[in-house]
């Protein structure tokens, strides 16, 4: 899992997400549909590939193709997602990931507030936004330290795909943000969802997630 600690004033909402997502995931919530909507491998999840060539030449070709679309018509919403794909892509790789930490670095996260930056584009002209790239801008979200937008970009997700695992994953975005009552209508939600011989678990999971995120951070941690 990406847990970039270096980082010390987002070490507790990053930690608090990524650890409450892997409970879920280890907790066999594969079977409230969380399944693809939770990555455990991020890298090669998004890039189609394990090892070998890491596709920054393919990535970057496609990143150029995409800006050039998005210059020759502003509001082409399918060129500014597939612009912020590719920027996902390329941060996902080379210089900008260090696979030794399992952690982006100072670049990979610059490439990341690109391809936010041009997923906010897709937002705001896209009739209907691409719910698939909005799992992908979530994951950029919380790896920037910021769990408000992550909720956002999850909120396009269950309005597509009203599922457990969606609103499961939506509440534990909204506590890391601060935001309880969102947090606690998208628990509510996904429990309506779950069967009822699972919903005990995944209760506990999600107020655990709720507990840990309203802790303050450690002492230091306040700011980057």
């Amino acid at each position: 899992m990406l847990f970039d600690l270096r980082s010390p004033g987002r070490r507790n909402v990053i930690k608090v997400v990524y650890v409450t997502l892997a409970l879920l995931m280890g907790g066999g919530l594969v079977l409230f549909g969380i399944g693809g909507e939770v990555s455990g491998g991020v890298v090669d999840a998004i890039t189609g590939s394990s090892g070998g060539d890491d596709g920054g030449d393919r990535f970057r070709e496609r990143e150029e193709q995409a800006l050039a679309a998005t210059k020759a018509d502003p509001r082409d919403a399918a060129a500014w997602g597939e612009l912020a794909r590719a920027r996902f892509q390329l941060a996902s790789v080379g210089e900008n990931f260090d696979s030794q930490t399992n952690a982006f670095t100072t670049a990979g996260k610059a490439k990341l507030q690109q391809a936010t930056a041009a997923w906010e584009q897709h937002v705001e002209v896209a009739r209907t936004p691409d719910d698939r790239l909005a799992a992908t801008m979530a994951q950029a979200y919380v790896e920037l330290g910021e769990p408000a937008k992550a909720a956002e970009a999850q909120e396009i997700i269950t309005e597509a795909r009203p599922k457990a695992g969606a609103f499961a994953q939506l509440a534990v975005y909204a506590y890391a943000a601060g935001q309880t009552r969102r947090g606690d209508l998208a628990r509510d939600r996904a429990l309506e969802l779950t069967d009822r011989d699972q919903r005990d678990d995944l209760r506990t999971q999600l107020e655990q997630a709720r507990a840990q995120a309203a802790q303050p951070p450690a002492a230091g941690a306040e700011g980057d």
